[in-house]
């Protein structure tokens, strides 16, 4: 009996939050896993639950900035384990502050995370794809990307950027007659540690701005996509609302978050005075995927399941209103005399 190929998969921001998440959902498959992220205690967690599922890892500690560290950890991944079909990009870092609070050192970090750190692993992934016409590229967006929002202005414009830094490189790909495959998917607010590390100078702890959706539900999402040739999804209602409300009614937009989003995103517990952030350097720990809001967090979205089940809603719909046209028609020859 032949046994089916065990996929290898490149995962940055594989030691916590999403890209944990994405982690566990491809060690479903017995996977092969390159492991990016910058802390070892999480990316040694990963690694065992990897293992344990049947899959193998290979631990990369890196920064996704560097270019060229991402480059090496590309050429290592496939002298391991042969070549690479799927690179999920969900590395990122934020801040929580007014625009004029940040340094402009600050500013640029999270550009570089956030937005270069996907461009620099799509180039690592597609200079290897391309030449086997072969392999898939997850870009991991978010909402955001369509809708800024106060006190996130770094982190969104790196979401807009990659938006589309997406488009251009499809359209290239299409151009050229590639069968390799960039989609990206834009994601809800998520349940993950980003919360209580994310670089902050207000008052009270961080949170989501509305109820989050738990890693899981995510990272079914990038791994649906990852086997897709869709250009994206966009996942669950919030991110759906944020798209339609800021093109139906942008300035009024503008002036509902002006109202809710400062406090809207912050707690009713002050930071505490010993709080570490993640910006420069990793927090110390395993800190696993799920962050402390699972008594709020949504496990589920009909949402994506109609949009894994496209094909067969629409053929349903076709064959709904198909016989709903014979039936009339079939009527109206019973009446005919």
């Amino acid at each position: 009996m032949r046994h089916k190929k065990k996929p290898v998969v490149m995962v940055t921001g594989a030691s916590a939050g999403v890209g944990r998440a994405v982690v566990r959902e491809f060690a479903k498959d017995k996977a092969r896993i390159g492991l990016i992220a910058r802390g070892h205690d999480g990316l040694e967690g990963a690694a065992r639950e990897v293992e344990a599922t049947g899959g193998e890892a290979l631990i990369l500690p890196l920064d996704v900035s560097d270019s060229q560290a991402v480059e090496d950890a590309a050429a290592r991944l496939e002298e391991r384990f042969g070549p690479i079909d799927i690179w999920v990009n969900a590395a990122f870092a934020g801040t929580l502050m007014r625009f004029l609070d940040m340094s402009a050192q600050d500013y640029e970090r999270v550009t570089s995370v956030t937005y270069m750190g996907q461009v620099n692993g799509t180039r690592a992934a597609l200079k290897r794809m391309v030449p086997r016409d072969h392999g898939s590229v997850v870009l991991v967006g978010s909402a955001l990307a369509y809708r800024g929002i106060p006190l996130q202005s770094a982190y969104c414009g790196a979401k807009h950027a990659i938006q589309g830094f997406h488009d251009s490189i499809r359209s290239e790909l299409i151009h050229d007659r590639s069968a390799v495959s960039v989609s990206m998917v834009q994601l809800p607010g998520v349940n993950t540690p980003q919360f209580d590390w994310i670089k902050t100078n207000l008052p009270n702890k961080p949170r989501p701005a509305s109820p989050p959706y738990q890693p899981e539900l995510a990272a079914r999402a990038i791994h649906f996509m990852a086997h897709s040739r869709r250009k994206s999804l966009k996942l669950a209602w919030p991110t759906w609302e944020a798209i339609w409300g800021d093109r139906l009614a942008s300035p009024l937009l503008d002036r509902y978050l002006a109202h809710t989003a400062f406090a809207g995103q912050q707690d009713s517990q002050p930071v505490s005075p010993d709080r570490r952030d993640n910006l420069y350097e990793p927090v110390p720990g395993d800190h696993g995927a799920h962050g402390r809001f699972d008594a709020t967090a949504r496990t589920v979205s009909p949402l994506f399941w109609m949009s894994r089940h496209r094909t067969a809603l629409s053929l349903a719909t076709l064959a709904t209103v198909g016989a709903g046209l014979a039936a009339a028609l079939l009527g109206r020859g019973g009446k005919r005399k």
